[in-house]
This record gives structure tokens, sequence and C-alpha cells, in this order.
């Protein structure tokens, strides 16, 4: 069952949703909006193949700040303004706002797993064109869907609590 927006608030009032912080305009009529946070992570340009046991840092570029650039055919690892607690039976489906789909930018299908706690770090492909995105822009829009019973093992993974942009964690 997708939640709407008489649910969302119901939900977020009684607290077994949390998004911190909420906007007013947040709440849409089947989901709510995330912003853009303060940092970002640009892939870099190396010439090695990246391989379990090397350390990810040396592949990612880091960068603070309040508007942000996305290159043509740029990958980038974004972060939301917002932090996200979901309880164990509410799952959400990460999808582009339209307005920026229709400028080419494109994020691969992503979950956000029942359980999940933590500001979202999502990657945004680059259209044909450079496109300015701003701190504090709606740019996500989260789809909720409930479980009908609630999950057996909710996420308690390598990302949970993740705060700032992620970039990938492997164990071994």
């Amino acid at each position: 069952m997708i939640l709407g927006d008489r649910d969302l608030k119901y939900y977020l009032e009684k607290k077994w949703i949390l998004v911190d912080p909420l906007t007013e305009d947040s709440v849409r009529e089947n989901g709510i909006d995330m912003r853009v946070g303060g940092e970002i992570a640009r892939f870099k340009n190396v010439d090695r193949p990246f391989e379990e046991g090397m350390n990810p840092d040396d592949f990612f570029v880091r960068e603070r700040g309040n508007e942000f650039v996305i290159w043509p055919n740029e990958h980038v690892l974004m972060v939301t303004e917002e932090y996200l607690r979901l309880p164990q039976d509410i799952m959400a489906f990460v999808n582009m706002r339209s307005s920026f789909a229709r400028l080419g930018l494109l994020v691969p299908p992503t979950i956000v797993d029942a359980g999940f706690e933590g500001q979202l770090t999502i990657e945004v492909m680059g259209s044909g064109f450079p496109v300015k995105i701003r701190r504090g822009t709606r740019f996500l829009h989260l789809i909720f869907a409930k479980t009908l019973t609630p999950v057996e093992n909710p996420y308690k993974g390598k990302y949970q609590g993740q705060r700032g942009v992620t970039i990938p964690k492997f164990t071994k």
C-alpha cells in the first residue's frame, strides 16, 4: 500500500516516520520531497580500476557548498538535507523530481529499506549539459509503501545512521 499525504502526515505526527528538518512544502500528494544537502562527492578520473580492499576515498573528491554544478554525463553522490528514520513496516522508493528528470538528471533505482535511519546518499547522473543545483532545493521524491507485516530483519547495515555524503563501504 502506497502512503498518501494524509497517511504521511499522520505517520509524521505520531513520529512513526521521522524527516528532520521537515519543511511545510515537503509532504506531497503521494510522497515526501527531499532537499539537496551541503556536500557532494565527485567520482575522480583515475587510471586504475577499483578493487575490493582498496580505499574508496582514493576514487572520490568531496565538496561542501551551497551550490553544485553537475557536469554532462558526470556521476556524483549527493546527500539529502534531511535525516530520515523509517519503522519496520515502511520502505521507500527514491525518484528524481520530474523537473530535474526533464533536464536529463537521473538516479538509479533506489530503495530505502524498512528500519533505515540516516541521511540519504544518492547517485545522480548528469545530463547532456551542465545543471546547477542549490542546497535546499527539492530534488528527490520518496514514495512510501507499507509492508503487510513488519519485516523480520529491519535494516541494520553499514550505512545505518549515516550523516553527510557517504562513499561506498566494503566489508570482508
